[in-house]
């Protein structure tokens, strides 16, 4: 039986979600996260994807984005998905299912929730014990908030603007958000993670 379309606004913020087979880890080594950005910056202009905020961890991707009318998003995840395994299974001569099935994109209805799905994505290598701190974090849209570095990937959080009067002021105040952000989670006190479109894992 065919898999049924998938329903989605022609315009609107998603959080999208794609995870290896089984868990599997889809990075290894710095070159692959270095591979897959640069098909995740080709892609996103082919098919006029803005993109908030991301975080690549080990073995799944996190994407906080905006679709308009002329993005086909299905059309753009298949073609990324599949170059970057492509060029996978070459370098490691791996065989069988790459992804876990499609890719899950939760619709985040709430504009005003943009700014903090942003941070509990970019959060996430920290809960993963990856890193101590999220700037020590390569591979997230963090830094380019926190400390204003160049991200080809990053198109500015609008809710960003509203943090302060100048751009030292937001950043401060963005890391402040981040560390506020981490201990909430630390304390058990996050509450409907659902209701922001987060499937943190």
């Amino acid at each position: 039986m065919p898999r049924m379309a998938r329903t989605l606004p022609e315009e609107g913020l998603l959080h999208v979600f794609t995870r290896g087979n089984n868990k599997r880890y889809v990075f290894r080594k710095e070159r692959d996260f270095k591979i897959y950005l640069e098909l995740l910056k080709k892609y996103k202009k082919r098919f006029n994807l803005i993109i908030y905020h991301y975080a690549l961890m080990c073995n799944h991707i996190h994407l906080l984005c905006k679709i308009c009318a002329e993005t086909n998003l299905a059309k753009l995840m298949q073609g990324l998905g599949l170059s970057y395994s492509n060029r996978y299974r070459k370098r490691y001569k791996y065989t069988g299912q790459f992804w876990q099935g499609r890719y899950k994109g939760n619709l985040i209805e709430d504009d005003g929730y943009l700014l903090r799905c942003g941070l509990y994505i970019e959060r996430n290598p920290v809960e993963a014990g990856l890193v101590t701190l999220p700037e020590e974090y390569l591979w997230s849209s963090y830094r380019a908030y926190a400390f204003g570095e160049k991200d080809d990937i990053v198109d500015i959080d609008p809710l960003f603007e509203t943090l302060g009067k100048n751009d030292e002021e937001r950043k401060e105040t963005y890391r402040d958000l981040m560390r506020t952000t981490i201990e909430e989670f630390k304390k058990g006190r996050v509450e409907n993670l659902e209701s922001l479109g987060l499937q943190l894992e």
